[in-house]
This record gives structure tokens, C-alpha cells and sequence, in this order.
């Protein structure tokens, strides 16, 4: 032990244990009163009173057989088979309860003996429970069979009870002496089959009847488990037992936020399980909403307001369990992070709240820091909780008043004294209570004050009253389209149509937002657009439910509607990337092609069917929220241009590989697969996405290529297609797919137009005929779009064949003149027909100077000399290849560093110019003319002229 114990409490031991030896002796039971036997026997009687009286009724538990299962690791159901439980209720009764005890018994020797933590000990106490479940259900259906006959449905199926365990006992976290939460239920309606037949609904009753009074009814031995059927619909005035259709009815018509929180936990703990599963993905709706649901802070804020109110009553300030920084509020701050997000993310779907903490941390929604102070929180608070239940086998979670039980308590942990472990539980319960406070009411959320000037103005919009004056003179210039926005807001339909609450929380929230907007970049164009979006989502009470909550969410979304249009209109089309704005793993963007393929990978097996407009629909969403924070990480100054570019089109690789990986399952389904180990198709990608340069608003330039091998070859399926036809759909489909307006909006504009033959030729070629057509019939401009192209999803063998073809076509030697010649020649050719600078704007990729000035630069010199320099075309950005040319010698160093300031300054300009809607066209000034001249200055000097 920590420390020595004190005189009275080694004299309860010495008598307890010489009382045991004497009670062993009158019973002729050998008690081996070794040290080591001694010693556990002792600790155990330190920490229970229970334990002692179970020794002392049952003394051939101190046996060498009894004390081996103490000791045994295996749990009550190893066990519970050998009990069989006698026809006589009255007997039964007495067998269920001696055999509580006993294994009671051994969790306790287990656990204050140090053979099984926390956990093991939580859940072996719930495996105890479910296996009296199942033996007290067993034998309450015999009975109820010899009465009545067995239950069927309409059609004659035999039908069970189900018992759903909620609470710890669902969670498998079950305390000492908790009582258990069930919910009884029976999948349809029907009668039995028996002389004296009942209808279902009466027949469940009456057994769930009878399994309460074997384990609940009190006897000389106690009872055998305290059972609890208040959550079942409508509590203690609903039936014990519905039929699943009748709990669906209930939960979809009645259910309130606090069952939602309930269902968390549940699981079928006896009965039908296969049908329990069946009731739970029923209802799984109900629980977890399909989208992120931040209205669930308002059933925990009810809920948390019951607890204070019986806590202030019962004056429950120190219990464990309800009061400040208890487990509940730990169990709350969980849970909220489920219920929110719960329906998106299955792998929150977790009942224990150990496995649940773990995987919010996994995910990011909880930080690694409270992560782990709130699990320490809780084994401590858990475990003080368990030794306060076994010292009497008391349902309760008040600490001991009496000095003794608190040293007993103390001692039994380890600690030196009461003190320490009090300071201990103090210091655990103050981060509990300050990790709830910042989770149930933070700093200007909903209990934040309203600025009183900008409630009136939103009351003068609500009562027509509103002008532009009044908008000006508080600091809206200028305030006629604002005051007109404003005012048709409150009328709108979807306004009108608002249930009540959700008009409470817009009501609420417009002010702060107005207050938002005025310390905004831009006053007026941001509230224009929060006017939009509040239309918008003013029926989806969980996005007012976020900005009214989130105070960091709020501020970010006005400063984001200020700061940028497109990524403002984003939100306004898409909603739920109003998650994105108060994410807290914004941060941990997977900004690697493998992270982000790996994410698209988990969202889509998210899904609870293949099927193809929900796949695409969820690619939709996770498209739109990656870009999104992309979008986010630029505007913060988080990420240069060079990296956001190439991240946007690790993004669209990975959408495209998604997609393609769609469109052949699809096809395989219809048509079978063709002959050979891998598909035999590539997809290749050109332009920006290519050169790993996209922009937010990029279309892709795709070209599709298959193994030729197996253009006759057939299908295997039951509607065979021949190769050529079969790579034909496969391209069409992958077209469409990312072309196909959805919920979400089109994934990407697709442009096949660089295949050869161009709009003319067919959709996909085979490799023969791609390689034939590059080598000769391609032109130049052609070979320079070939320079940006490489693989972007696809077989892996031909992705490599592809690639070596490209190297060979391009590594042509070429007579340099000629090629600056037609390169120049395009140049001037394209800016004649799309520059649309003038002499106070540039455009900063089709102007002198500009970005396609360095990328047509760029091409020439590997178009001139990649014959005798490999290594140039093993990359296809603009970047990187400023840096192969430099280190081929075909830049110096002062002209590489001229073109790579230059490419990014103006790429940083241009993405700047489309997330403020705008076209990639700059004002001239200082800075821009001596960056575009230096750029012109290095391609004269190259011998390249564009004009």
C-alpha cells in the first residue's frame, strides 16, 4: 500500500479477516493462509464491505477452488452456462443471486488486487449483466411458452424479445452497482401459437414483466440487478414493449434531443440481436443526422440545465457522476461531437466513451491536449467512482462522508491519504468543468450580449422601416442595396416558412452579424452576401445553429465573405462548407496527393451502399470542402500560389481516380471485365492540370488511352462488349460523371479537346494510335501541350508505357531555330487573339510579360533541347522546370531566379483575382511592369519572340 493504515481501519481488517477464518473453519472449508493469499484477501476487505459479506455467507469462496476463479481472468460468461436455473421461480431467483455475488465478487478481488485495469473491470461488469440477461430471459420465455405457447408474426415466424442495454451498460463501461437502462422491444405484430393465446403486444409485456421480477424483485439474498425502463418512449407512462414499427412512429414523431444522446450507447444486449441490429439501422436516422447537426447544442444545453437543477436541489455539488466536472460532462462533450457529427463520419459511431474520445482525437475534432486530460478525467473519476459502489455495493456516486470510508477509498488506490486524492479529483474536475464551459457556452456564442444598435437596425428591417440612411449613418456606404437586401429578407418564403426557434436564433444572430460585417474589408458587399446565404439555410436550423454557437466561426465566415467572392458564393451554393470555416483541423489539410487520396478513399467508404449518384454526390461534397480550405489556407496567407496550385490538382487526380474507379466497377456490373490482370486504361492529364497549376475555377484537360492489345477482345459478362467499344463507354462514363450536375454542382468542366485528332477524333485511342499520331501528325503546339501532360489515374502498367512513349516522342532532336521560331509564333498568334490588357490593366496570363509568356519560354527550350537533356522532361510544372532548365544550363542563374519570382508573383495575383470573382487582370503599377519586363528582358535574350 501507499501508505500504512490507520489503527482503526488495520483493526477492521484484523477482525474482518479473523472473523472469515473462523466462519472458513465452521464451514470446513481449507483456507491456505499464505502470505500472498493473505495479502489480497486483506486488500480486498480494505476496500469492500460486500466483499465481506458475500466471504461471509458463501465461505467456500475462500476455498482453493473458490479463490481460482477470484483470480480466474475469464469473465461470467465462461461461467454462466454451467447454471442451471431451477423450474421454481423462487429458487431461480436465489441461484441468479449467489452467482451475482460470486462473480460480483471477483471483479472486486480483480480490481483492487491490480490483475485488471479500469476498462477490463468496466466491461467484464457488463458482460456479468448481459449474461444474467440472457439466462433470466431464457428461462422467463420457457415460462412464458408452457402459459401461452410461442410468439408469432402475422406470417408465423417465431418472434423474440429484444432487450436493449443502454446508458454503461450499452457502452460497456458498466459501474459496480449501476442500475441497467433498458428499452424492451419485439419486431412485429402477431399472436401466440399456445391454447391460451395472447396478441404480441400483450405477450411482451408479461415477459418483460417476468424477466424484471427475476432480477429486480428484492428477496433474503438481495436482488440480482437494479433495472431501469424509463427510457423507453414515452417513460414510465409508455408500454414496456413495442413493436419496431411503433418505435419508428415514436422516434420519428416524438423523439426529443435527449433520446438522441441516449441511442448513442444502445445496443441489443439480449434477445434477437440479428433483429436489434435491423431496429438500430432503422432508427440510426434518428440518431445521427446526415448532415453535421449543431443543433444538437440545444438538447445538451436542456439537458445540462435538468442536471443543474437536481444538483442545486439534491445539493449534489461533490457527486462524482452530475456535479461540475463530472463524468457526465465529460460523456457530454463526447457525445456532442457525435451527435454533430456522427452521420458523416461512421467511425464516431462508437459507444464506449474511451473507444468514442479516441476516435474524435483520431479524427481531429478533439485536440490531442484536452483529448488526454479529459481521458485522465475520466479513469480517475470512474475508478473512485466503482471503489465508492463496492465499498457497499450501493448505487450511488456520492463520496463517503465518514473519515474511514474516505481512507479506505484513498488507500485502495494508492493514494497516502484522502487529501492527496481529493486535490487529485479536484484539479481533474476544474479542466473537466473549463473543457465544458468553452464546449457548451463559448465566448460569444449564444449567450453572448447583442450590440443594442445592431438589434434595432435589424428590427427596422423586420418592421419595413429600414433605409439607406440609417444604413449609411452606421457605417453601410453606400446603403441602398443593402437596405433593399435587408428588407426582403424577413419576407422571403423561406424566412416565413421558419419554425419558431429557428426565427428565435435568426433573430438573434443577424445583429452580430451585422456587427461582423462592419468591421469587415468590405461592410457592404459581405452583408450582401450573409443576406443571401441566411435565405439560403434559413429552413436547416443546424447551420443557423453553428454561427449562432460558434462565435470563431462567425467571424471567420463574415472576414471570409469580405475578403473573397468566390469562396463566399461557395458557401452560399453549398452550405455545408460552413463546417470548414470553424473546423479545428483546418490546419491539417491533407495537402499530399497520397493524404488526399487516401481521405476521398475513407469518405467513400463511409457510404452504407455503392451506388452511383451518392458516391458522386459525397465526391461533390469532398471536393468542395477540400478546395475549400485550400481556398481558406491562400486567403490566410497559410499557403503560397506555387503550393495551392499544385494541391488543387492532387485534388482533381484524385477526383478523376475516384471517378474512373466508379465508372469501371459500373461497367463490370453491366458488361463483365475484359481479358488481362489490370484495366489497360489511363487517363492523362494536360494544361493546368498537368503542369500541376490549376486554379479554383479550372476546367481539366483530359485524354484517354487503352491497351490496343485488347480492342477485339470481348467481355465477360452476361451483355459482352468488344474492347474497343467497352474502353469507349468506360471514357463516356468518366465524362459524364465529372460533368454531371448534381446536388453539389458540377465536379469539373472537362475539355478532351487535345486528343488527337481533336473534337474530330474519337474519345479514347489506343496507345499504338496516340503514339503513332504524336510522332506523325502532331504539331508543335502539340507537342508542347504533350510537355504539360502526364498520367493522372489508371493502370499502372500502362500509366508507365504511356510515359515512356511521351519521353520518346518528345526527346525527338529538333533544330533549335525552328522550334523558338513556332513556339514564338503561337505566342504571338494567341495573344493577338485573347490579351486583354490595355494601357492601364494587364492580363496577367495572356499579357507581355505574363505567366504564358514564361510557360511558352519554358517549352521551347525543352522542345530545343531535350535530346540531349533527359531530366527536363521528368517534370511538368512551371516551377520545377525553371529549375531543370537552370540546372541543364539553359538558364543562368540570375535568369532562373528572374522567371521563378516572376511565376509566382503572378500566379499569386492571379488566384488572388479568382477568389475575388474577378478576371485574371491586374492594374498596372511599379511592381507588376518591372516583373513583366524582366520576364520580357530573359526571353529576348533566349531568342524568343513574342511581341
Amino acid at each position: 500500500m501507499a501508505a500504512p493504515e490507520s489503527a482503526a481501519l488495520r483493526a477492521l481488517i484484523d477482525d474482518r479477516y479473523a472473523d472469515l477464518a473462523a466462519r472458513c473453519r465452521a464451514a470446513g472449508v481449507p483456507l491456505h493462509d499464505d502470505a500472498g493469499v493473505a495479502e489480497r484477501i486483506r486488500r480486498t476487505l480494505l476496500a469492500s464491505d460486500f466483499a465481506f459479506d458475500v466471504w461471509s455467507r458463501q465461505p467456500q469462496l475462500l476455498s482453493p477452488q473458490g479463490l481460482e476463479r477470484l483470480r480466474s481472468g475469464s469473465d461470467a460468461s465462461a461461467r454462466i452456462e454451467a447454471l442451471k436455473l431451477p423450474d421454481d421461480e423462487i429458487a431461480c431467483m436465489a441461484m441468479l443471486r449467489r452467482f451475482r455475488h460470486a462473480e460480483a465478487l471477483r471483479l472486486v478481488f480483480r480490481d483492487v488486487n491490480g490483475l485488471d485495469e479500469l476498462p477490463e473491470t468496466l466491461s467484464a461488469t457488463s458482460v456479468l449483466y448481459e449474461a444474467l440477461l440472457d439466462v433470466s430471459l431464457r428461462w422467463s420465455e420457457g415460462a412464458m411458452a408452457a402459459r401461452y405457447g410461442h410468439s408469432r408474426s402475422m406470417e408465423g415466424e417465431l418472434q423474440r424479445l429484444l432487450v436493449i442495454g443502454f446508458g454503461k451498460l450499452g457502452g460497456s463501461e458498466l459501474n459496480f452497482s449501476s442500475d441497467i437502462d433498458l428499452v424492451l422491444a419485439y419486431p412485429q405484430a402477431g399472436q401466440s401459437d399456445g391454447a391460451r393465446s395472447l396478441d404480441n403486444s400483450e405477450y411482451f409485456i408479461r415477459l418483460g414483466r417476468q424477466l424484471v421480477r427475476l432480477l429486480n424483485e428484492p428477496t433474503v439474498d438481495g436482488i440480482c440487478a437494479r433495472v431501469d425502463l424509463r427510457l423507453r418512449p414515452f417513460g414510465n407512462s409508455g408500454r414496456l414493449a413495442l413493436s419496431f414499427a411503433a418505435m419508428e412512429q415514436y422516434y420519428q414523431s416524438e423523439g426529443r434531443d435527449w433520446e438522441r444522446y441516449a441511442w448513442i450507447k444502445a445496443r441489443p444486449v439480449a434477445g434477437d440481436r440479428v433483429a436489434g441490429k435491423q431496429l438500430q439501422e432503422m432508427l440510426r436516422p434518428f440518431v445521427f443526422r446526415k448532415y453535421l447537426d449543431y443543433t444538437a447544442f440545444a438538447g445538451l444545453r436542456e439537458m445540462k440545465a435538468l442536471i443543474d437543477a437536481e444538483v442545486a436541489r439534491k445539493d449534489l455539488a461533490d457527486n462524482l457522476k452530475l456535479g461540475p466536472g463530472g463524468i457526465r460532462e465529460i460523456e457530454f462533450i463526447v457525445q456532442l461531437t457525435q451527435l454533430i457529427r456522427g452521420g458523416r463520419e461512421p467511425s464516431l459511431r462508437v459507444r464506449g466513451l474511451l473507444p468514442a474520445l479516441t476516435a474524435c482525437e483520431a479524427r481531429g475534432h478533439i485536440a490531442a491536449k484536452p483529448a488526454r486530460m479529459l481521458r485522465e478525467a475520466y479513469i480517475l473519476l470512474r475508478k473512485v467512482e466503482n471503489r465508492v459502489q463496492m465499498l457497499r455495493d450501493a448505487q450511488t456516486h456520492d463520496i463517503p462522508d465518514d473519515a474511514l470510508s474516505r481512507e479506505r477509498i484513498a488507500c485502495g488506490l494508492d493514494y497516502a491519504d484522502w487529501e492527496s486524492l481529493n486535490q487529485a479529483l479536484a484539479k481533474h474536475r476544474a479542466i473537466v468543468s473549463e473543457e465544458f464551459a468553452a464546449v457548451l457556452m463559448p465566448q460569444g456564442g449564444r449567450a453572448a450580449s447583442v450590440p443594442a444598435a445592431d438589434m434595432v437596425l435589424w428590427q427596422r428591417a423586420c418592421d419595413e422601416s429600414l433605409d439607406a440612411s440609417t444604413l449609411e449613418a452606421c457605417g453601410f456606404v453606400p446603403g441602398g442595396e443593402l437596405a433593399d437586401a435587408l428588407l426582403k429578407l424577413p419576407m422571403a418564403a423561406q424566412v416565413r416558412a421558419m419554425s419558431v426557434r429557428s426565427r428565435e436564433r435568426l433573430d438573434h444572430l443577424m445583429p452580430q452579424l451585422l456587427g461582423a460585417a462592419r468591421e469587415s474589408a468590405a461592410p457592404v458587399h459581405a452583408l450582401l452576401r450573409l443576406c443571401r446565404l441566411m435565405q439560403t439555410v434559413a429552413r436547416r436550423s443546424s447551420y443557423l445553429a453553428l454561427l449562432e454557437e460558434q462565435p470563431l466561426a462567425r467571424k471567420r465566415l463574415v472576414r471570409l465573405f469580405g475578403d473573397s467572392a468566390f469562396l463566399a458564393e461557395r458557401v452560399i451554393a453549398q452550405p455545408l462548407l460552413l463546417d470548414d470555416v470553424l473546423d479545428p483541423r483546418i490546419d491539417q489539410l491533407p495537402f499530399k496527393r497520397a493524404d488526399i487520396a487516401e481521405e476521398i478513399a475513407r469518405v467513400l467508404g463511409t457510404l452504407d451502399e455503392r451506388e452511383a449518384e451518392a458516391e458522386l454526390e459525397r465526391i461533390n461534397e469532398f471536393k468542395a470542402s477540400t478546395a475549400f480550405r485550400l481556398g481558406l489556407a491562400f486567403n490566410d496567407g497559410r499557403a503560397d500560389a506555387v503550393a495551392t496550385s499544385r494541391r488543387l490538382a492532387a485534388l482533381a487526380e484524385s477526383v478523376v481516380a475516384a471517378v474512373l474507379s466508379m465508372a469501371e466497377r459500373e461497367l463490370i456490373a453491366q458488361h463483365g471485365r475484359l481479358p488481362g490482370e489490370s484495366s489497360g486504361f489511363s487517363v492523362l492529364g494536360y494544361g493546368s492540370l498537368g503542369g500541376e497549376e490549376l486554379g479554383f475555377a479550372s476546367d481539366l484537360d483530359l485524354v484517354f488511352v487503352y491497351d490496343g492489345r485488347r480492342a477485339q477482345m470481348m467481355s465477360d459478362g452476361a451483355r459482352p462488349l468488344e474492347g474497343a467499344r467497352w474502353y469507349q463507354r468506360l471514357a463516356q462514363r468518366v465524362m459524364n460523371w465529372l460533368t454531371v450536375l448534381t446536388r453539389g454542382g458540377r465536379l469539373y468542366e472537362v475539355d478532351a479537346r487535345l486528343r488527337p485528332d481533336g473534337s474530330k477524333g474519337l474519345l479514347v485511342s489506343s496507345l499504338d494510335s496516340f503514339a503513332a499520331y504524336q510522332r506523325g501528325r502532331a504539331w508543335t503546339w502539340e507537342h508542347q501541350a504533350l510537355l504539360r501532360a502526364r498520367t493522372v489515374a489508371g493502370d499502372a502498367t500502362l500509366n508507365l508505357l504511356l510515359a515512356d512513349v511521351r519521353r520518346g516522342i518528345l526527346a525527338v532532336p529538333r533544330e533549335r531555330n525552328a522550334v523558338l521560331d513556332e513556339v514564338s509564333s503561337m505566342r504571338q498568334r494567341w495573344r493577338a487573339e485573347r490579351d486583354r490588357s490595355d494601357a492601364r490593366q494587364l492580363d496577367l496570363k495572356q499579357g507581355r510579360g505574363g505567366l504564358l509568356d514564361i510557360e511558352f519560354a519554358l517549352q521551347g527550350l525543352v522542345l530545343a533541347n531535350a535530346a540531349e537533356h533527359a531530366g527536363l522532361l521528368h517534370v511538368t510544372a512551371n516551377a520545377q522546370l525553371i529549375e531543370a532548365c537552370r540546372a541543364a544550363g539553359l538558364l543562368d542563374t540570375n535568369q532562373a531566379a528572374i522567371l521563378g519570382a516572376a511565376h509566382d508573383n503572378l500566379l499569386q495575383r492571379a488566384l488572388a483575382c479568382t477568389l475575388d470573382l474577378r478576371s485574371r487582370i491586374a492594374p498596372r503599377d511599379g511592381a507588376l511592369e518591372q516583373i513583366c519586363a524582366g520576364v520580357r528582358e530573359v526571353t529576348g535574350a533566349l531568342g524568343f519572340g513574342f511581341g
